[in-house]
């Protein structure tokens, strides 16, 4: 007899690999994750259900127990500063592949962290300050890769 192992597809596992798909392609991969934080969002779920929380808030319980720790992401930063400070030398079509290979980058995960961003990171001085270190950094590694940025 064939046995085949299948994919749980539950609603939180859906709507969390669509979410790291768009802003932590890097952990689409990891199943123990996905599969960990999706059981832990339903278990929110299922536990505020039973204390007596709406439904509607009960899935927010969920869906911050889903998102904890993924509010920041380092590759929409990226894509962020691709897209606005190098149009002109990283088409459209290439920005998402950029992005990626520039996160796998140890300059640029050594500056992401020095910030230790968080879920609040966004908004903060200090995401202004790692904007702008970024930008610094991809510059240099562009034209390590041979690609002309400055005039």
């Amino acid at each position: 007899m064939k046995t085949t192992n299948k994919k749980e597809f539950s609603y939180y596992r859906l709507r969390l690999a669509s979410y790291l798909k768009d802003y932590h392609p890097e952990r689409l991969a990891d199943e123990a994750f996905i599969r960990s934080r999706s059981d832990a969002a339903a278990q929110a779920y299922e536990d505020a259900f039973r204390q007596g929380y709406p439904v509607l808030e009960a899935g927010y319980i969920a869906t911050e127990v889903l998102f904890a720790g993924l509010h920041f992401s380092p590759y929409y930063m990226l894509e962020q500063i691709i897209e606005n400070e190098f149009a002109n030398v990283v088409p459209p079509d290439r920005i998402e592949a950029v992005a990626l290979r520039l996160l796998q980058s140890d300059a640029i995960r050594e500056t992401i962290a020095k910030y230790n961003p968080g879920d609040d990171f966004d908004g903060s001085p200090e995401y202004d300050q790692l904007y702008t270190e970024l930008v610094g950094v991809i510059v240099e590694l562009l034209e390590a890769d041979g690609v002309k940025v400055l005039p």
